[in-house]
Order: structure tokens, then sequence, then C-alpha cells
């Protein structure tokens, strides 16, 4: 099945309810590692995906969703969980990743000095910068230099605990839609979840504290009364605006 991009935004619909037939769980896997390739900020990749197979699992995973015929249907699920408390090794991968690249390219001649500098400076300073917080206090002191700052020039502003979840969970909701789409081109459907008990979904799953959930999303074959009534958006003339 091979479908332009545009068929698969306009095919994907949230199914809440899936035939009583298998998935393939390996090309599921394939559309998780097509989700890795999503933007995501300062490529820092901060995310994880638990792909859920097992019917015992599944069964108490939909019963922490309420039992929604989304949940207690699917023969697969992805939860997408935001890892914010991994930047340290992320912003360090990060770097080696260019540090290797910038070697190879200094072998063939290239000026790298620059750009090595560069990266070096935002993973090695601006990343913990950002990133680094003590209860919540380092965090307000960024946002007071930041407004400072901000009188006399453009600066970063969102250096709160609170916006960098934000962020966080932005980037890991780039790469559901990302799985989502690439589900929708083979043929399979989902439904990405929000109502959920996300405490109990962590200790399933064994989560860390710091993990944070994102979304549950549902997968499989879509049954003929899976999509409860036709798509409705409101009108682009309502939410477009062109300056």
């Amino acid at each position: 099945m091979n479908k332009t991009v545009t068929q698969a935004i306009k095919d994907r619909r949230s199914v809440r309810k899936y035939k009583d037939e298998e998935i393939d769980a390996e090309r599921v896997k394939k559309c998780i590692e097509n989700a890795t390739l999503a933007p995501n900020s300062s490529n820092m990749q901060l995310w994880e995906f638990i792909h859920v197979t097992d019917k015992n699992v599944l069964k108490k995973i939909a019963y922490a969703c309420f039992n929604q015929n989304a949940a207690k249907t699917s023969k697969n699920m992805v939860v997408f969980v935001a890892r914010r408390d991994k930047w340290r090794s992320r912003a360090k991968e990060n770097l080696n990743f260019l540090e290797n690249l910038f070697n190879k390219q200094e072998k063939e001649g290239i000026d790298v000095k620059k750009r090595r500098n560069l990266s070096r400076r935002y993973y090695k300073k601006i990343m913990p910068t950002i990133y680094s917080d003590f209860f919540g206090i380092v965090g307000i002191y960024k946002k007071l230099l930041s407004y400072v700052i901000g009188l006399f020039r453009p600066i970063y502003r969102e250096v709160l605990y609170s916006d960098l979840k934000v962020v966080t969970h932005k980037s890991v909701a780039l790469a559901a839609q990302n799985f989502m789409l690439s589900m929708n081109e083979i043929g399979y459907d989902t439904c990405p979840m929000e109502g959920s008990d996300t405490t109990r979904v962590k200790k399933i799953l064994n989560l860390p504290k710091k993990a944070e959930i994102t979304m549950i999303i549902g997968c499989g074959i879509k049954d003929e009364k899976g999509i409860y009534a036709p798509r409705f958006r409101v009108s682009l003339d309502e939410v477009y605006k062109r300056v």
C-alpha cells in the first residue's frame, strides 16, 4: 500500500473499536522506528516508546484506560513517554556523534573549528543551563534573568521546569504523529488516548518516577463500527491567519 503523505493524513482517523484480528508486531515496530525520525527540540530525543503486545499487560493497561473500547479491543498498544530525565546522556550522545563527524570531515580537509566550538558550547554549556534545576529554584532565577535580558534583546524564555515539560511533550507528540501516519500507510489503525490513569500505567510498565506519559495509542484493524462519527473541523478561515 503506497499512499502519499496527504492521503495518509486525510485517511487517518481515531478508531474506537478494532476487529478481533491480530496485527504484525514487527510492522508496528517499523512504524515506531519512523516515529524516531520526527523533528524534536535540539535533537535531544527525550522520548521512549513502549510497545505492548503481551495480552495480560494489554488487559491491565486497558483497565487503566477505563476500559474504553479503543483500549480493550487494541491488539497492540504503544505508550509514548517523555524522558526529560535523560537530557545528560542524550546531550553527550549528540556531542559524540558530532565530534566523530567533525573528525572525519577534518581528515577530508574541511574546516570544522567553528562548528566544533559551537557544538561543544551548545551541548556542554547551553543544554545544562536550560535543563538543570534544583527544586525549581534555579528555574525561577533563569526566568528572572531571561526577563531582564529580554527587555533589551530576544532571549529564550521557556526555562522553568513547567516550560521544559511542555517542550519535551511537544517533541514526543510529533513522534506520535509520525507513528500514526506510518500505521495508516500500511493499513493499520490507531487511536491516541488521553483518558488514562497514567500513574497506574507507569507502575504496570515499571517506568521511573521522572518518566511522563504523553499519550497511549491503541492499535489494530478498524471494525465497521470503529469510527463513531464523520470528521468535523472548524472552518479554515477561523484558524488560518496570514501576515
